[in-house]
């Protein structure tokens, strides 16, 4: 079973011919809410590449929550751990360009009242997968993981949005999940003067003593660990938004691991994963399900 223990949000989405730069004004398209949040996108993700999945987080009471769960709750993601606290919702200002790439503004709202107790008694045993991000205070990231640590658990961090961890910071993470940013971001706050994706991800496990996972948008993804280095593909697809494409590989990636599946199959599916939810609008309504990723694993 995977466990995603993240922010809850919604996305306030316009559309864009370019992304304005700083001081400049353009006009966009009708708004959309859509739901998102980190941690629910990686839950939803699971959950549609055939994992059990149990989602622990907070929401607002505020109206806009109701758009929060209209993908989790008919995609059968537990949702008995989320609560509702007095206050805002998480919302996520996203705007998209012609191009597919994005600008993202979050407001945190109830995910930064996100807590370690609501963590059900025996959550965890040990073939469990914990899946953490960045968008809830990372002290109950780490309280979290260290319950799933003492149970066995697999415990897998996205550090995105990027923050500057250190290797205590990073608790029992076994799996570090970065973009290709954010591990440039992270080498060079540990001191790493690696050059280039493979040398940058190489670098960072063995500071690290860690799996580290470099999404690299349309060329894949690359890893090293024990296994040694891993690279798979993505495939060759036009994108009409990469919103969600991170957290889609994510969840996806623990959903694999989570079922037994070897390093390189878990990393090859969630870059198919990835690479197909760019080709639709939105994050969760663009995430792939388990039959939609094999047809194009063949």
């Amino acid at each position: 079973m995977i466990t995603v223990f993240g922010s809850i949000n919604v996305d306030v989405v316009c559309r864009v011919a370019r992304i304005p730069p700083p001081g400049t004004t353009v006009l966009g398209s009708d708004y959309e809410l859509i739901p998102g949040g980190k941690g629910a996108n990686q839950a939803l993700a699971a959950r549609r590449a055939g994992a059990t999945v149990r989602l622990i987080g907070a929401l607002g009471d505020d109206d806009i929550s109701k758009a929060a769960l209209t993908e989790l709750e008919p995609g059968g993601v537990d949702l008995d751990a989320v609560t509702r606290r007095h206050g805002t919702t998480g919302v996520a200002i996203i705007t998209v360009d012609e191009s597919g790439e994005n600008t993202i503004v979050v407001s945190p709202g109830a995910n930064a009242s996100a807590s370690v107790a609501q963590v059900p008694t025996g959550a965890f045993s040990a073939s469990d997968t914990l899946l953490l991000q960045m968008e809830v205070p990372h002290s109950e990231n780490l309280a979290v993981a260290r319950l799933a640590n003492q149970a066995g658990a697999r415990v897998v961090l996205s550090i995105a949005p990027f923050t500057p961890l250190t290797p205590k910071e990073l608790g029992p993470a076994t799996v570090i999940v970065v973009n290709e940013h954010e591990a440039a971001d992270l080498a060079r706050h540990l001191g790493l003067s690696a050059r280039g994706d493979q040398a940058v991800v190489t670098a960072l496990a063995r500071r690290l003593d860690r799996t580290v996972i470099a999404t690299l948008g349309p060329n894949g993804a690359v890893a090293c660990g024990p296994q040694g280095l891993v690279q798979v593909p993505a495939l060759p697809v036009t994108p009409v938004d990469t919103t969600g494409a991170g957290d889609t590989f994510a969840g996806v990636l623990a959903a694999f691991l989570d079922e037994g599946a070897d390093l390189q199959t878990a990393m090859a599916n969630a870059a198919i994963a990835g690479s197909l939810a760019c080709t639709r609008n939105g994050a969760q309504p663009s995430f792939p399900t388990r039959d939609e990723i094999a047809a194009q694993s063949g």
